[in-house]
């Protein structure tokens, strides 16, 4: 009888810590903190014929694997001032598509001296389209998409950018 009381209490107390185990991990998946942008540089684009300044943006920088793979997936907005800056180590052609990247962008490609070489204007949410640089590049800015029309970017424009210590 005692023997049988004893299990019953271990079976109440297994299933009652079960709950609670898949309840807890339920509250930890649920959650989802919002990525928020992170001013690591300054970034101004200029113009080819006349250097001069066409707009001046703060920046965020991807330049590891991790940070390159997800850029600005998962934000949900970004300030008409604010861009993604991604530094790879070689140049070469690139291709960058859209999977949980919840705004659109224009993507700006962008050769070893700093020459703007292309553009993938108005990238759609979520499209896992491949968007192709159509020509070898070592930076990519990625910006509100519409703002390089905005800001009458062209090919043949340069940037120049520094990153904050």
């Amino acid at each position: 009888m005692i023997n049988q009381k004893f299990r019953l209490l271990f079976y109440i107390a297994i299933m009652a810590f079960g709950l609670t185990a898949c309840n807890n991990s339920e509250k930890n998946t649920s959650k989802s903190s919002e990525v928020t942008f992170k001013k690591e540089g300054t970034l101004q684009l200029k113009k080819a014929s006349n250097d001069s300044v066409i707009k001046t943006l703060d920046i965020e920088i991807a330049d590891d694997e991790y940070q390159t793979q997800t850029g600005l997936m998962y934000r949900n907005s970004m300030k008409e001032s604010q861009g993604m800056l991604f530094i790879f180590p070689n140049e070469t052609e690139r291709s960058f598509y859209m999977k949980n990247t919840r705004i659109a962008l224009d993507i700006i490609y962008i050769s070893a001296d700093s020459t703007i070489v292309s553009f993938q204007k108005n990238a759609k949410p979520f499209d896992e389209t491949s968007l192709p640089s159509n020509a070898p590049a070592k930076y990519v800015l990625e910006i509100n998409a519409g703002l390089s029309d905005a800001f009458n970017i062209e090919a043949g424009d340069k940037i120049s950018f520094l990153i904050d210590k």
